[in-house]
């Protein structure tokens, strides 16, 4: 449903113009966006303005930002299929945990919906021919000559960390954008911190619903006790000590783009310091 007062809110912010396909390509092209490009997106498209065609305008044009020789990827990370002891915001009852274990459908590329990252990435993941990773938790889809390469292993346990798409776009020497929002949704900073050495680095056994041999199970793995609160001071400290980060609008959003390889080793290298 089309709330009316917050669509009327965006147009009174987003000025004489409307944001359109043909504008974004402009500002992402003014911003540092080459054909080409190896890219992983970060976003949020209320902060765009208003947007004429919404999310598969946004979808368009960045596409057409890396053209046919680009690669984009998005985080379609699904955090409700999870662990539901570990569940706090809000919890469940205890008595409900193993019904949820034993019902919860299983992680399903095509199918399973993301978790809260916005309706450009649920955009994106629709498109033909977009691939999604195989975590249940944690996957990544990606478009373009480079997406088997950063999508195609995906390991179950760790899985932020160097069996990866994160860990592949470091390898591949893509781009981070971030288009609307900060450095707290800068996924890439969790990859630092699997590479940092810190004194309280934990790990925690999480559990999901996967398909094994055409059959539905639970299974557990274990992954690092992520912490993104640093995440906008290192990012701030990264922009300003390296100068390597560009800046810029899409529609009337802040919008980022930088190197992934150096945003990561920057992180793991604060956090060994400071954490």
């Amino acid at each position: 449903m089309i709330n009316r007062e917050k669509e009327a809110s965006l147009i009174a912010k987003t000025g004489e113009h409307p944001v359109t396909k043909s504008s974004m390509v402009e500002e992402l092209r003014a911003l540092g966006v080459q054909e080409g490009m190896t890219l992983l997106v970060h976003s949020s498209l209320s902060s765009i303005g208003w947007v004429c065609g919404g999310a598969i305008a946004v979808v368009q044009a960045l596409l057409e930002s890396v053209g046919d020789k680009g690669t984009i990827m998005v985080p379609t990370h699904s955090s409700d299929l999870s662990e539901p002891s570990l569940w706090r915001n809000p919890p469940v009852p205890e008595s409900w945990w193993p019904i949820i274990r034993d019902e919860m459908p299983a992680f399903d590329p095509d199918m399973t919906p993301t978790c809260y990252m916005g309706a450009i990435v649920d955009c994106f993941r629709t498109v033909p021919g977009v691939i999604r990773s195989s975590h249940p938790q944690f996957s990544f889809a990606a478009l373009g000559p480079k997406a088997e390469n950063l999508i195609h292993h995906h390991s179950l346990d760790l899985g932020l960390g160097e069996e990866s798409p994160l860990a592949r776009l470091y390898e591949l020497g893509g781009y981070v954008l971030l288009v609307g929002v900060g450095h707290e949704r800068n996924t890439s900073l969790h990859l630092s911190e699997y590479r940092a050495d810190y004194a309280n680095k934990e790990m925690t056994e999480f559990g999901s619903p996967i398909m094994q041999d055409g059959v539905r199970k639970w299974v557990n793995f274990r992954d690092l006790s992520l912490d993104s609160d640093d995440f906008e001071q290192i990012g701030e400290q990264f922009t300003s000590e390296l100068g390597l980060v560009r800046e810029g609008r899409v529609g009337i959003a802040q919008a980022l783009l930088m190197p992934q390889r150096e945003l990561v080793d920057f992180g793991a290298g604060w956090m060994t310091r400071h954490r």
